[in-house]
């Protein structure tokens, strides 16, 4: 007989909790940024564009938030990597896209079952709302 494992899943009220509070983090910052969140497969589950934001913040918010999904890790480690001279880990082609402060995973019980995206301002605020909208789930 098999022993199957239980594990938590995003779902699609959870993305959409998440979207609202990092959402409410920018506004209260003045930030104009997109926010993306995707399932454990980097797959699209909610996104927003705020007004002001440039269009490609929604590509760059989706791809971050896939990246750090798909890797199971804060993509801001991915771009420490890179400037610290590891160049070669652009050749990554199915994360590549993402790999820029902004990106982190929603990690339950030691599982990923999702990521959410920032994409906007500076590296480190495009974190503080992702944190702030991770902090909707707690």
């Amino acid at each position: 007989m098999p022993t199957y494992k239980t594990r938590a899943v995003l779902s699609l009220a959870d993305a959409e909790r998440i979207v609202a509070a990092a959402r409410d983090e920018a506004q209260r910052n003045s930030w104009n940024v997109a926010i993306s969140v995707v399932d454990e497969g980097g797959h699209p589950l909610s996104s927003v564009r705020l007004d002001g934001c440039a269009a490609i913040g929604a590509y760059i918010s989706y791809e971050k938030a896939r990246s750090a999904a798909i890797g199971r890790r804060e993509t801001k480690g991915y771009e420490d990597m890179i400037n610290g001279g590891r160049n070669a880990f652009l050749a990554v082609a199915d994360i590549s896209r993402g790999l820029l402060e902004g990106g982190i995973p929603v990690i339950v019980d030691g599982d990923c079952i999702g990521a959410v995206g920032v994409s906007g301002v500076k590296p480190d605020q495009d974190a503080q709302v992702a944190r702030a909208g991770l902090g909707a789930l707690a």
